[in-house]
């Protein structure tokens, strides 16, 4: 059971989906330019049949309406971290595209807050990001996505172009992690991407290495839009991750410690 509702992160009200009851509960973290509706409508109703699914539409996003602060990764992981503290317990964390980003932040900043974590199409730099187009703002795909902004923001249609230039100025400069920052996170993380992502495949791949309890799945035939181009199978990584014992045994470990699997 959930319990839709508006909270008060840090005084400003937030949408949010809260858990009830017990049990292992999994936190949507949604992607920039995007709301909780697209975690939720994709892979929500089958977590749902295992998990307490909880998510929140960020500042400026979905239904939480935005102030006249910039956009930064650190203020969205601020942000994230009280919503965990509000509530009040650990969580297992799965963030697409930019969710992913602060998801890997937040397990840098609070660890004892969360279980394991999935970053869902990620980018630890900006530069590991591939040549992207951005949104003519006279256009009508713009007109599109801001009709559809304005549908359910208390700002209206009309801060849709704020919104796309707070997320321009912030995807072309941040995050700016390294590899050694990475090597900081001691909770188990899986580094997911379709093989067609938005990020190199090296950059991925070079996030999932350094991360000391790392994992990797790149999802073939797959784009950004991997949750809803490939949902079924991404929920089976997804909870067999989640449910599997760590540190994986394996055959043949090279990575990992020499525990193996007998023949």
């Amino acid at each position: 059971m959930t319990e839709v509702t508006t909270i008060s992160l840090h005084g400003h009200p937030t949408w949010a989906r809260l858990p009830k009851g017990n049990g292992p509960t999994v936190l949507l973290l949604h992607g920039g330019m995007s709301s909780s509706a697209s975690l939720l409508r994709s892979i929500g109703p089958s977590l749902a049949k295992r998990y307490r699914v909880a998510a929140f539409d960020r500042r400026g996003h979905g239904r939480t309406r935005d102030t006249d602060a910039p956009f930064s990764y650190d203020a969205m992981a601020t942000e994230t971290i009280a919503f965990i503290e509000h509530l009040k317990r650990r969580v297992h964390v799965i963030g697409h595209s930019d969710g992913g980003n602060i998801a890997l932040l937040v397990a840098m900043q609070r660890p004892e807050l969360l279980r394991r974590v999935i970053a869902v199409g990620a980018n630890y730099h900006y530069e590991g990001l591939l040549a992207m187009p951005t949104f003519d703002l006279e256009g009508d795909d713009f007109a599109e996505w801001a009709r559809r902004f304005g549908e359910n923001s208390p700002d209206g249609p009309d801060h849709a172009r704020a919104v796309e230039e707070k997320t321009r100025i912030m995807t072309f400069s941040q995050p700016t992690l390294t590899v050694k920052d990475l090597a900081t996170i001691a909770v188990p993380v899986l580094v997911m991407a379709g093989d067609d992502d938005v990020a190199t495949l090296s950059h991925t791949c070079s996030m999932y290495e350094a991360i000391p309890q790392g994992q990797l799945s790149i999802v073939p035939g797959s784009s950004h839009m991997l949750l809803k181009e490939r949902t079924k199978e991404c929920v089976r990584i997804i909870d067999h991750f989640f449910s599997a014992k760590l540190p994986p045994v394996t055959f043949a470990p090279m990575r990992r410690p020499s525990t193996v699997l007998e023949d």
